[in-house]
């Protein structure tokens, strides 16, 4: 399997905007909490925050989202492109 068949862009140019801004709110939100973290099932959940904020940002940027990818799901003005 090439690489431009597996990360093929499956995410539109809105959204792909949209995964960024939230994923560094989150990342940024999530680090700011995660140091007064008062317990921890607190900075646990800090913690996932974090993540779920970076796989926003490297889906984003990248334009590829593995789980539309495994659920087949093209958006409607994306279909046809080649990239």
């Amino acid at each position: 399997m090439s690489i431009q068949n597996r990360w093929k862009v499956n995410i539109t140019p809105a959204e792909r905007i949209a995964r960024i801004v939230l994923g560094l709110l989150g990342v940024v939100g999530g680090a700011i909490l995660l140091v007064g973290a008062a317990s921890t099932v607190a900075a646990v959940l800090e913690t996932l925050l974090v993540l779920a904020g970076l796989d926003l940002v490297v889906t984003g940027a990248t334009g590829h989202c593995p789980l539309y990818k495994k659920f087949g799901h093209v958006p409607a003005s994306l279909k046809g492109r080649t990239s």
